[in-house]
C-alpha cells in the first residue's frame, strides 16, 4: 500500500514564480520516484520562512485540519528544515515530516548499487542526521527512516552521537581507499593518454539511454529521477576509428543538498577529469533553460566549466514548437531513434576537430602499425598510399594532450 503524502512549499519574497513552480514540480517528481501518492500541494507566500515552523501558524493549522480528515502519513517540505522546524511540525501534525534533502537521500539510498555508492549515501545520511539528534526523546525511527524507513533508521542506530561520529570516521576511511584506487585508475588512464568524454545533464534527461547506445552496454535507464548513481566508464569507437572512453554520471538537480555534493564528489570528479563533455538536455521540459543553467552552475563549482562541450537536446522527436537552443555547439536528437546516433557521433567528431590541431604527414610504408595507432588515438580523415614513392599520406586532427601531438604537429 502506497504512503499518502502532501507537499508543502514556502514561496519566499525574492524568488520568481517560474523558479518556485519548477521546484515544486521537481519535488512532485522526487515524491513519485519513491512511490508515494501526492494527495495535495500546499503553498504559502512569505517574505521569509517562519523561524520555528517554516510556514505561518495559520497555514500549519489549515494543513493540520486536512491531515486529520485524510489518511496522510507523510508531509514533504520543499526546503531543508532546521532540526527545530522538523520537530515542531511533527508535533503539530503527528505525521512523518520529510524535507527535500531527506527525500533526495532516500532516492540515493534506493539507487546506490556499488559498495562506494552505498558508503557515500550512508555518509550523507549520517551527516544530515547528526545535528538533528537532540535529546533522547526524539523518535529516531521516524527521522532516520524517510519513506518506507530506508537508510540508517532501519538499523536502529543509537541516539548516541559518538556512535554516529565513529561510523562517519570509518566510512570516510573506507572512501579514502576507494578514492585512492580511483585516482590510480585515472593516473593509469592518463599515462595511456586515454581521451575521456563525460556525459552530464539534469536528472532524467536521457543520459543513460545515450550512454548505453554509444557504449553498447546496459546500465540502468528508466524514467525516474537519479536512475544512475554509480559512474560507469566504457571504451567506444567513433566513425573515424577514434576510441575515447565515455562515462555516465549522476544527474544534476536544483538545490542539490550540500551534504550530497560533498559525499558524491568522487562520482562528479569524472567530469573534472574529462577532456570533453556531452551535456544532455531534455528539450521537452518547459524548464530546460533553467536546467541548463543549473548544470553550468554546478560545472563551474566543480571547476569544469571551461571543458569543451557539445549540448545534446534530447527528445526532439516529441517537440511541437520550435526550440531556440541556449547553448552552442548543439545537436537536436532523440535517444530512441537509431539514425540520430550517427549524427551524434559525427557531431562529436566535428566538435573535437574544431578544438584539435590538424596534421598532414607522410609515413613510410613500414609504418603501418603507427597508422593503426593514429586511427584509434586521433581523428584520421584521409589515408592515401602513393605506390611510386612507397609512402602513406595521412591527414587528421590530434588533441594537444595526446602523446602523438608533438610528433605529428612538428613533422
Amino acid at each position: 500500500m502506497k504512503e499518502q503524502a502532501i507537499l508543502v512549499g514556502c514561496h519566499q519574497g525574492g524568488q520568481d514564480d517560474f523558479t518556485f513552480e519548477s521546484s515544486i514540480e521537481e519535488l512532485q517528481s522526487l515524491a513519485l520516484t519513491v512511490d508515494v501518492d501526492v494527495n495535495e500541494i500546499f503553498v504559502q507566500k512569505r517574505d521569509k520562512v517562519h523561524s520555528s515552523l517554516y510556514i505561518g501558524k495559520g497555514k500549519v493549522e489549515e494543513i493540520k485540519e486536512y491531515i486529520d480528515h485524510h489518511d496522510i502519513s507523510v508531509a514533504i517540505m520543499n526546503h531543508e528544515l532546521s532540526p527545530s522546524q522538523a520537530r515542531n511540525l511533527e508535533e503539530h501534525w503527528d505525521v512523518k515530516v520529510l524535507d527535500r534533502t531527506q527525500l533526495i537521500l532516500d532516492i540515493f539510498a534506493m539507487r546506490a548499487s556499488t559498495k562506494e555508492g552505498k558508503l557515500q549515501v550512508e555518509l550523507a545520511q549520517l551527516q544530515y542526521l547528526l545535528p538533528r539528534l537532540h535529546g533522547q526523546g526524539l523518535a529516531l525511527s521516524r527521522l532516520g527512516g524517510g519513506i518506507g524507513t530506508r537508510g540508517p533508521g532501519e538499523t536502529k542506530l543509537e541516539t548516541d552521537q559518538r556512535h554516529i561520529r565513529r561510523r562517519i570516521t570509518e566510512i570516510k576511511r573506507s572512501l579514502d581507499q576507494v578514492v585512492k584506487q580511483r585516482n590510480q585508475y585515472r593516473e593509469r588512464r592518463k599515462k595511456n593518454a586515454a581521451f575521456q568524454i563525460s556525459i552530464v545533464g539534469y536528472t532524467n534527461a536521457g543520459k543513460s539511454t545515450i550512454f548505453n547506445y554509444l557504449s553498447n552496454t546496459q546500465s540502468l535507464a528508466e524514467d525516474k529521477l537519479f536512475a544512475t548513481l554509480d559512474p560507469m566508464t566504457r571504451k567506444i569507437t567513433l566513425p573515424s576509428g577514434f576510441q575515447p572512453l565515455i562515462s555516465d554520471t549522476v544527474g544534476f538537480i536544483q538545490e542539490l543538498p550540500t551534504t550530497l555534493i560533498a559525499a558524491f564528489r568522487s562520482t562528479l570528479e569524472e567530469v573534472v577529469e574529462a577532456d570533453f563533455i556531452l551535456h544532455v538536455v531534455d528539450a521537452l521540459n518547459e524548464q530546460s533553460v533553467e536546467q541548463e543553467k543549473t548544470v553550468y552552475k554546478i560545472l563551474d563549482e566543480l571547476g569544469a566549466v571551461d571543458i569543451p562541450t557539445l549540448t545534446v537536446y534530447n527528445k526532439s522527436d516529441l517537440l511541437t514548437d520550435e526550440v531556440i537552443p541556449y547553448s552552442t555547439p548543439h545537436i537536436f536528437m532523440s535517444a530512441l531513434r537509431e539514425l540520430d546516433y550517427t549524427r551524434l557521433q559525427d557531431s562529436i567528431e566535428q566538435s573535437l576537430k574544431s578544438e584539435w590541431e590538424p596534421y598532414d604527414i607522410r609515413l613510410s610504408s613500414d609504418e603501418g602499425k603507427l597508422i593503426n595507432q593514429l586511427k584509434q588515438d586521433t581523428i584520421l580523415v584521409e589515408e592515401q598510399f602513393i605506390e611510386e614513392e612507397e609512402l602513406y599520406l595521412v591527414k587528421g586532427y590530434v588533441s594537444e594532450h595526446s602523446p602523438f601531438y608533438l610528433r605529428l604537429t612538428k613533422r
